[in-house]
């Protein structure tokens, strides 16, 4: 009798773990590379990018080496950029450039770290709240730039540099508009040394962006106020050659208008 309680007993503890495999069963378990990279592209297809990215990983460590596996590293890239994961995206970006440097495909990989980056900072236009926008500190934007500056540069023939040269321009607008705006803080408090030098900063850094005729009145009024005449008299000889219609002496800069709507 308790040999047959025993044999139950193991017969029952047999079963409940392969229930227990079963369930825990990796469907992917045995599939090639193809294969889950077809699965993974599918999942992509259907906007399933969770999935797509585990399905990806999982070609990936099981199968390191191979033009699939640097596929899906780009891939993946792209479904975070998706999920509006930007540093994962960003992550993966900068992994694949540093793994494959000589992969035709490379240049795709600084465009969508730009494109993510530049998504992160100005998707910020559809949900603005009433904070001093001189207190956010526009770091994405810069690190897009740079992003979309390297392509350029590297890649001058990229079928990417077109549009990424087009979002430079924004991207040097926006950072110049946000100098301003942050000069223009400083002038409202009468820190006019600080508002001078940020706003010669963005005319040095941005140059030829709609901001720099503000940023020369500013720097034109900050001189002013602090009886700084020699650097007055020059700053607005460079305002008047460059903006000759210019109404500086009315222009108003106590205006507490969003800098962004410039654009």
């Amino acid at each position: 009798m308790a040999r047959s309680v025993a044999a139950i007993a193991a017969i029952l503890l047999l079963l409940a773990g392969c229930a227990g495999s079963g369930k825990d069963k990796d469907e992917t378990s045995g599939w090639s590379a193809e294969k889950i990279y077809t699965e993974a592209r599918g999942a992509m297809s259907d906007g399933a990018w969770d999935k797509a990215i585990k399905l990806f990983e999982k070609l990936e460590s099981r199968y390191p080496y191979g033009r699939y596996a640097q596929q899906a590293q780009l891939e993946e890239a792209y479904a975070y950029y998706k999920q509006d994961e930007t540093t994962s995206a960003v992550a993966a970006c900068d992994r694949f450039m540093k793994l494959h440097p000589n992969h035709p495909s490379v240049d795709y990989a600084y465009y969508l770290k730009g494109l993510a980056n530049f998504n992160e900072d100005l998707g910020l236009f559809g949900n603005l709240t009433n904070q001093d926008q001189s207190e956010r500190d526009p770091k994405a934007a810069r690190e897009s730039f740079n992003a979309f500056k390297d392509l350029v540069a590297k890649f001058p023939n990229s079928k990417y540099s077109p549009d990424a040269v087009a979002r430079m321009v924004y991207l040097n607008n926006f950072l110049a508009a946000h100098d301003v705006h942050v000069a223009k803080y400083y002038y409202r408090r009468g820190a006019y040394i600080a508002a001078a030098n940020r706003a010669e900063q963005s005319i040095k850094q941005y140059p030829n962006a709609p901001a720099t005729e503000e940023a020369l009145i500013l720097m034109v009024r900050s001189y002013d106020a602090l009886g700084i005449k020699d650097l007055r008299d020059d700053a607005l000889r460079v305002l008047k050659k460059n903006f000759p219609k210019t109404d500086y002496a009315t222009k108003v800069l106590e205006t507490e208008e969003p800098w962004w709507k410039l654009w």
